[in-house]
């Protein structure tokens, strides 16, 4: 079995490092918070992200992302986004040549809106990004760690990486499909937040399942056309990554984004909103960096538009679903 690495000890990098161990890999998850390594070497559970979940004893902890990255077969990035690049920056000096390079991770980097395979590819040299492999889809950290059956998308340019991948992930609970296209899957997985924030806006403001339908349905098409401008197959905003991924996060309970849009729906300041949250909410930093990659690409994103006004430019929710619906009337084409 595999020596695996696990970097970001958040509800989803706990949830997918227990899952390795599960299956007998050797896995040892980095926590950014030194100070909790040992609490939660002694609980075997994380109070802070997963406090239901008792961990696997086999599953190892570590404060040195030297220890946690030194030797490993497989590395699995978990860490917000805006972060990445300088965590794998830390971490490079110290990664096997012939290590597999995975991100679990979903968002667009603010300073040069860069999607994170993107940033793998201008800091690690060749030889690890061509084992470089995103993994995505409709999973909901708590969900998984009960074991309860999904399925995700592990993409990678090279087949036998996708392949290896596959193999190491999956389980009776945990189905792995794989796929080549890298910034498909990205997209997905990260713009999908963003209209996330608009569904939970909608529910907040009490529109009802019709409102909710038609902004899942048009919030595909921009992710679709923000997708295709970058190079993105397609089909794969129909599969798990896209679709998938879009539905569980604009109509599940356990979606932090949609908890965030209901809340402004419902009249509370964003500040407010965040200052009670001990997790990220992606979507909220992703929908800055969304709107201005569709700026620069010349993308028509309406949805996302009125997300970011909501956010950063402190527009009125209801009027901003009023704009939506009195625009000009065009074709259904994407």
């Amino acid at each position: 079995m595999g020596k695996i690495a696990v970097i970001g000890a958040g509800s989803w990098g706990t949830t997918l490092a227990d899952l390795l161990s599960k299956k007998d890999h050797e896995v040892m998850l980095w926590m950014h918070e030194k100070d909790r390594v040992e609490e939660i070497r002694q609980t075997r559970i994380n109070s802070l992200y997963l406090p239901d979940i008792r961990l696997s004893s086999r599953l190892q902890f570590t404060g040195s992302l030297e220890e946690a990255v030194s030797g490993k077969e497989f590395i699995l990035f978990v860490t917000p986004s805006q972060v990445m690049r300088g965590v794998i920056l830390k971490a490079l000096p110290h990664i096997a040549s012939d290590t597999f390079i995975i991100n679990a991770s979903k968002g667009i980097e603010l300073d040069t809106l860069q999607t994170i395979s993107q940033i793998f590819k201008e800091t690690l040299p060749p030889h690890l990004f061509k084992n470089y492999c995103v993994i995505s889809g409709p999973t909901f950290a708590k969900e998984v760690a009960q074991e309860m059956p999904t399925a995700i998308v592990a993409a990678a340019a090279e087949d036998e990486t996708s392949r290896q991948i596959q193999e190491t992930f999956s389980t009776q609970y945990f189905r792995v499909y794989t796929n080549s296209d890298i910034i498909g899957v990205e997209l997905g997985g990260s713009i999908k937040n963003v209209i996330s924030i608009a569904a939970g806006i909608c529910d907040g403001l009490g529109l009802g399942y019709n409102t909710r339908a038609a902004l899942i349905t048009r919030g595909l098409a921009e992710i679709a056309r923000l997708g295709m401008a970058m190079g993105a197959q397609p089909a794969t905003f129909a599969g798990l990554a896209g679709m998938g991924d879009l539905v569980l996060t604009c109509t599940g309970d356990l979606s932090r984004n949609r908890t965030v849009g209901m809340k402004l729906g419902e009249g509370i300041r964003l500040k407010e909103i965040l200052a009670e949250m001990c997790m990220v909410a992606e979507g909220v930093k992703t929908t800055k960096s969304a709107y201005e990659l569709a700026k620069r690409l010349n993308v028509d994103m309406p949805i996302t538009e009125k997300v970011y006004q909501i956010l950063y430019e402190d527009k009125s929710p209801r009027k901003s679903v009023m704009e939506l619906m009195a625009r000009d009337l065009k074709s259904e084409e994407m």
